[in-house]
């Protein structure tokens, strides 16, 4: 019990070392044409660390935006193809990063891409479900295979963005299903990595849509559109436009200050104590978890369906 009670105070006093120097030091980012991880590509590589940057499009503005910061930065920022989807992708990502590898060699994997969509469950495909969970759960496990062993040899970390949505869903259900299940990856592949110095972390931010535009608002007419005619003869359209002016009102209260996720990814990168995970969510947010954590299961229900109803 009393070795239980040190634990937060050498916590915080490894916290207050000095932080990780990024000279010299690689990290791989996926979905870097916007978002944080576009954000996280501009800043690592402004704090001195060498940035792989993988991006779906090379062609995306945001990829010809890091392609000028490349331009400026010593050969420290290098832009690639990278989709996580596409193990061919991922092999030749890691062949970039072993023929381009600085003195200290191979520090960080950053798993960011991912994809968000909204629909009810019967309203999805087979094939939209598979497609969510090859981007935002196999691609991350993917990736993070081809680099393990480089992580083990160089004491590496590993950032994996999940979100709060993995312990409620709000019509959203595909996505809250891949970031439950990427949790869950990672809380064994914490305790395994333990032995050899590697650490995990699990970036979990609330409502920031207005900042990453990783869901664009959702057009009823099209959801109607794409419905199969059982679905239609159980559902009307004045629901369909209901619950999609309710999900367009969530996406509209998104923090626009993605930055506040990525001083989150930074540390866990550049901590000597990184923590296991990093919520980065308001309050209001923060309380949906905590009910939906230590309550028993219809209480959380019954929360969500009011909020629902309204």
């Amino acid at each position: 019990l009393l070795s239980l009670l040190r634990l937060p105070l050498a916590r915080r006093c490894l916290r207050g070392a000095a932080r990780l120097e990024p000279a010299g030091r690689a990290v791989l980012i996926t979905g870097c044409d916007s978002g944080f991880g576009h954000l996280l590509a501009l800043r690592l590589h402004r704090l001195g660390f060498t940035v792989f940057a993988g991006c779906l499009c090379p062609g995306s503005d945001g990829a010809r935006r890091l392609q000028r910061e490349a331009e400026v930065g010593s050969g420290r920022l290098r832009v690639l193809r990278l989709d996580v989807t596409c193990a061919r992708d991922v092999r030749a990502a890691k062949e970039l990063v072993l023929s381009h590898l600085p003195e200290r060699g191979f520090w960080g994997l950053v798993n960011n891409a991912g994809i968000s969509t909204f629909g009810e469950t019967g309203w999805l495909p087979m094939e939209t479900y598979e497609k969510f969970a090859d981007v935002n759960l196999l691609g991350s496990i993917r990736t993070t295979l081809a680099f393990l062993p480089l992580l083990r040899k160089y004491k590496g970390r590993i950032v994996f963005m999940s979100s709060i949505i993995a312990y409620f869903t709000l019509g959203n259900g595909i996505y809250s299903m891949t970031k439950a299940a990427i949790e869950k990856f990672c809380d064994a592949l914490r305790l395994e990595m333990k032995k050899f110095g590697v650490q995990v972390s699990i970036i979990q931010p609330g409502n920031y849509a207005r900042s990453t535009k990783i869901q664009p608002p959702i057009s009823a007419e099209e959801i109607w559109s794409e419905l199969s005619e059982e679905e239609k003869a159980v559902y009307n359209k004045e629901y369909v436009q209901e619950r999609a002016n309710f999900f367009n009102s969530i996406l509209s209260e998104g923090s626009t200050n993605g930055n506040e996720v990525v001083d989150a990814m930074v540390d866990a990168l550049t901590s000597p104590a990184p923590k296991a995970r990093y919520m980065v969510a308001k309050l209001k947010e923060k309380a949906l978890v905590f009910v939906c954590a230590l309550f028993p299961t219809f209480v959380m229900d019954s929360v969500l369906s009011y909020a629902l109803s309204k």
